[in-house]
């Protein structure tokens, strides 16, 4: 196989499967000898497949500007791992609000299982990257250097030529091209546009990590969308398992109304389906031909399908050049079909719903009550206490301090329930906005305010007059001699 050329695998044609189950034993890329199945969709056209346009071209917009927006300063959206320092919304988050991490993640599982309950795997064929990159991306280029399905399938199977080796060559390069755009914008989420824009001007001697990133993810995202494709979907991604166990019959779906369609059978003109013992489906497969992941919908809901919309478009202009009434593939759930019940917000979504609204409640009380400064004072490990020429005692402590603002920050220190002294070793910190600061300092007590070998100090953290906090630490010093 020569490369950047798909397997040479015939799509699997679907039969009348109505009463059978074995399409749900494999996925549909993947024949009984565990051959992928290399699947050539043919290209989508219709209402739906428009308004998915419009939608996808407007969250690459967002994608692409989100990076290069200022909020007072700040980047709009930033994941810095290597600096562990996120800014959402122009505001900053450091590992010391774990708790919000924590808050965030459980509402965006609970909200994920709240949207597929009611609407399927909705998200996967509007808004997913995966979706809108090979769809409105990869495949548009493949469309366009390859031809619709049919010619591409033509070429893949065609021996080795000139024309052959032209298009594979150019597609592959724009594929990689545009791999390449991707990891930089994707990079920017976790570097910031100011360091990306100098790995690009600047020698590249200079930035050989960054340009190293940038290679690799170029490498990631094009092995993904010009080979991995829909197995992505269908193998990789758990969010299809995950419909087995949140789907039941009143979610809605993309759904082949089988009441309706069933019994199968080509279309003649002129012929009256009901009286020949027929349904609307007119078993033209233009539904799978279209299928992005090689399934036919009339089998069921199947965790392949990621709720794209493209079948429905292809069956639509089939009933409308036969005459019959569109909608045989639609929006719809099982109870509606089946029981001809429209949708209802179910004990199981009102469940979600609320406890959705509880955890939103308390990411808000977190986030409004959260402290402008972090501050840790912890003993520096491994030294005991010192006596100081005065007969004094003192530890050494090292602090960490945390400015989760975008302005700068001046702070000192002082006991609070206890008189002692409190040294600072190099002067006070510099606190920057959105920045850490980290040193030392001596606390110094005399030994009649020490509550035997290990005394509970309390320090506060002040900016100005105003105190930021107040942090809890331990004293240690010698041992009270008993009395006998």
């Amino acid at each position: 196989m020569n490369p950047g050329t798909a397997p040479h695998h015939t799509r699997r044609e679907p039969t009348n499967t109505e009463g059978k189950e074995d399409f749900r034993d494999h996925i549909a890329t993947v024949d009984k000898h565990g051959k992928r199945l290399w699947v050539f969709p043919k290209k989508p056209s219709g209402k739906f497949f428009r308004y998915r346009q419009w939608f996808g071209y407007t969250l690459l917009a967002l994608l692409i500007i989100i990076p290069w927006l200022r909020i007072n300063g700040e980047p709009f959206f930033l994941v810095n791992l290597i600096e562990r320092r996120f800014v959402i919304l122009g505001r900053t988050f450091w590992p010391q609000d774990i708790q919000l991490f924590v808050l965030a993640f459980i509402i965006g599982i609970v909200f994920i299982a709240l949207f597929t309950v009611a609407f399927g795997r909705l998200f996967c064929g509007w808004a997913c990257p995966q979706t809108v990159f090979m769809e409105l991306v990869f495949r548009r280029i493949e469309y366009w250097i390859e031809g619709d399905w049919k010619q591409q399938k033509a070429l893949d199977k065609a021996p080795m030529s000139a024309e052959k080796a032209f298009k594979k060559t150019s597609k592959h390069l724009l594929f990689f091209a545009v791999s390449f755009f991707i990891g930089n914008i994707f990079l920017s989420y976790i570097i910031g546009t100011d360091q990306l824009l100098k790995i690009i001007s600047e020698p590249a001697s200079q930035h050989l990590v960054g340009l190293a990133s940038m290679f690799g993810f170029s490498a990631v995202f094009y092995g993904v969308f010009a080979f991995m494709r829909e197995q992505v979907c269908t193998t990789i991604c758990p969010y299809g398992r995950l419909q087995g166990v949140l789907l039941d019959r009143e979610s809605i779906v993309v759904a082949y109304d089988h009441v309706r369609g069933e019994a199968r059978g080509l279309f003649r003109k002129g012929e009256e389906r009901q009286e020949a013992g027929k349904g609307d489906c007119i078993d033209c497969h233009a539904c799978v031909h279209v299928c992005p992941t090689g399934i036919d919908i009339r089998n069921g809901t199947q965790l392949e399908c990621v709720n794209c919309t493209a079948c429905i478009d292809a069956c639509d202009h089939m009933m409308v050049a036969t005459g019959l009434p569109t909608g045989l593939i639609r929006f719809a759930s099982e109870a509606e079909i089946a029981d001809k019940r429209p949708f209802r917000w179910t004990t199981r979504m009102k469940a979600y719903s609320v406890v959705l609204l509880i955890l939103i409640c308390a990411l808000l009380a977190v986030v409004l009550t959260r402290s402008d400064v972090e501050t840790t004072v912890l003993r520096t490990p491994g030294l005991l206490f010192q006596r100081q020429p005065d007969g004094r005692i003192s530890n050494l402590y090292t602090y960490k301090l945390v400015n989760k603002t975008n302005k700068g920050i001046p702070v000192h220190f002082e006991l609070l329930d206890h008189s002692g002294e409190l040294n600072l070793v190099g002067g006070p910190p510099v606190l920057e906005r959105a920045s850490m600061a980290e040193g030392e300092l001596f606390i110094i007590l005399d030994k009649g305010q020490m509550d035997g070998y290990n005394t509970l100090l309390k320090v506060g953290v002040f900016s100005g007059t105003k105190q930021l906090g107040t942090i809890s630490t331990s004293f240690v010093g010698p041992m009270k001699r008993s009395t006998p």
